[in-house]
């Protein structure tokens, strides 16, 4: 009976760290329903006013964090792409790939004061340097960058590129980079000389989309799908890679817990923990939303947030659309709000 006793005990006790062992750092807390059945791209935090900006279809949607309710919405846009915020000059940025122009908002009232044509076509994702004072403006479709003063609102420079730009992160310092999906590379630009002065490999990985930085330890995290290419700042050396989820686009990093996350289509988030500058971990990945490939975080709160919806079926392969995409179901539309459990 004794023996029957202990190994039921020993038993329990593997099912209870097993249990523990599975427990994820991370939870939905909370889904913003927005309105529109439009497409959706790139998402940013204003982590001074807790606010979000969400692309979508024609329009960007000012979000409060706290509440999840939409408190603006920018209208009059042609295909919005990306958004950058220069709280400094009280301004936004937004990218209208399909007329090749940046839309400029005010960021109190959020009434749009400008509408600058670019220096390519389809501009993508963008870029407020703070070193520089400067926005970078990748154009996809000519493989270069607009380069526009935050100030006046005037294009200064165009800038070349070995293939299609994806996303952008600066170190603050006068470094600006750039991942280039066609190439596999990561292009360094300075921003005082508006030049290209290098360009690294991340073999093994393929087709880059997502960026984030670590300006500490100088390390950049480019994701590809299922993988993530973990690189030095610095030298261009590849440090180490990890495997992350399917259909990836976005990545963040949060330096308040040293953490990177990628957001995958398949419906996961990959949380990687950096130990240090050479060591790095997948901690999990935790369980989203299928088509929440795009993410933010807010570095005061921790809170990280993605947006997508739910779809239909697939429409039949053509010779016009080669590559369809599913449908959005109405009124489907949200933002994801993940927030760390306290363990």
């Amino acid at each position: 009976m004794k023996k029957t006793i202990f190994a039921f005990n020993f038993i329990l006790a593997l099912s209870l760290c097993a249990g523990a062992q599975t427990k994820s750092n991370y939870k939905v807390s909370g889904k913003f329903s927005l309105e529109g059945d439009g497409g959706w791209d790139y998402i940013t935090a204003d982590d001074s006013t807790g606010r979000l900006f969400v692309s979508h279809g024609t329009i960007v949607q000012v979000v409060d964090a706290k509440s999840g309710k939409t408190i603006a919405t920018i209208p009059d846009l042609k295909g919005v792409h990306g958004i950058a915020l220069a709280p400094e000059f009280n301004k936004g940025f937004i990218t209208n790939g399909k007329d090749s122009t940046v839309t400029v908002f005010d960021l109190k009232t959020y009434a749009t004061l400008a509408k600058v044509k670019v220096t390519g076509a389809n501009p993508d994702a963008i870029l407020y340097d703070p070193f520089s004072k400067k926005l970078f403006i990748y154009n996809g479709r000519t493989s270069n960058a607009t380069v526009m003063d935050a100030g006046s609102n005037k294009v200064v420079e165009t800038i070349p590129l070995d293939g299609k730009p994806e996303f952008s992160v600066s170190d603050g310092k006068g470094k600006v980079y750039v991942n280039i999906e066609d190439k596999s590379e990561i292009s360094m630009i300075n921003s005082t000389t508006l030049k290209v002065e290098q360009t690294w490999s991340i073999k093994p990985g393929e087709e880059p989309s997502g960026l984030a930085l670590d300006n500490t330890t100088h390390r950049l995290f480019s994701v590809t799908d299922k993988l993530m290419v973990i690189l030095d700042a610095q030298t261009g050396k590849v440090v180490t890679t990890l495997p992350i989820g399917e259909r990836v686009d976005g990545v963040a990093f949060d330096p308040g817990v040293k953490r990177a996350y990628s957001s995958n289509g398949d419906g996961t988030m990959t949380v990687v923990q950096e130990g240090d500058a050479n060591s790095f971990k997948v901690m999990e990945n935790v369980v989203t939303q299928k088509g929440a490939r795009t993410i933010c975080v807010d570095k005061k709160t921790h809170h990280l947030y993605l947006p997508t919806a739910e779809f239909g079926e697939t429409p039949a392969k053509t010779n016009d659309n080669p590559h369809p995409r599913p449908s959005v179901k109405p009124n489907s539309f949200v933002v994801l709000d993940i927030e760390p459990v306290k363990q």
